[in-house]
């Protein structure tokens, strides 16, 4: 099995501490980076949605927030009549943790997907996920909003009955997000896909060729 370099403890340490002055620079640039996001400007949203609730109500824009201020939508990729279920949505969804300590500075976490109710409930129903799911069937919000067919996540800000849009991110801007990407990037081998720049001999596989809907792994 290729492995790290053994060493003494205090060369492991020296390594360390030298990794450690990057990292907590990274760290820096991040808080920077979130200054900045805080400092975007915004859209506001006037068009006239209507969504399916995970009850079966029908919500406004407005709705969505459930007395919260601000609201975080991860659009699942799960299409009208398409069977096909997104594995990398799925296990981003098996990531979500409990949403109390998010509820406690005014902001709720939801997912929206364009096929109908029945279809969604199918596919929540299978996995036991309890995240608030909408269907935005029959609107134009992932058109409006640039995503097509594609995942993303979007932030709205709520005023009153006012809504704003101010931010979207996609593809790897979503990885942070993720609790086991976020630990595999802790460790010697990391998510063992081939993108990653990784020493000769570390198991590398196609990426995201490892992962399975949960009730798929042996």
């Amino acid at each position: 099995m290729s492995r790290p370099d053994v060493v003494s403890a205090q060369e492991w340490q020296d390594a360390r501490d030298a990794l450690m002055v990057k990292e907590k620079a990274l760290t820096r640039e991040l808080d920077a980076l979130a200054a900045e996001r805080r400092r975007l400007p915004m859209v506001r949203l006037e068009q006239d949605y209507r969504f399916t609730a995970p009850d079966g109500s029908t919500v406004d824009l407005p709705g969505l927030f459930d007395g919260y201020r601000q609201l975080v939508i991860y659009h699942f990729m799960l299409a009208a009549g398409n069977d096909h279920i997104c594995g990398g949505c799925a296990t981003f969804t098996d990531n979500i943790p409990s949403q109390v300590h998010l509820n406690a500075r005014d902001t709720r976490l939801i997912l929206m997907s364009p096929a109908p109710r029945d279809e969604i409930d199918a596919v929540r129903d299978r996995f036991g996920w309890s995240t608030p799911w909408y269907s935005c069937h029959g609107t134009t919000l992932t058109d409006d909003f640039g995503i097509g067919g594609g995942f993303a996540l979007s932030v709205l800000l709520r005023d009153g009955d006012e809504v704003f849009r101010t931010y979207e991110t996609t593809s790897r801007g979503v990885d942070r997000l993720r609790q086991d990407f976020s630990l595999l990037d802790l460790t010697p081998y990391g998510r063992q896909e081939q993108w990653e720049d990784s020493p000769e001999g570390w198991p590398q596989d196609p990426t995201m060729s490892w992962l399975r809907l949960k009730d798929e792994y042996r």
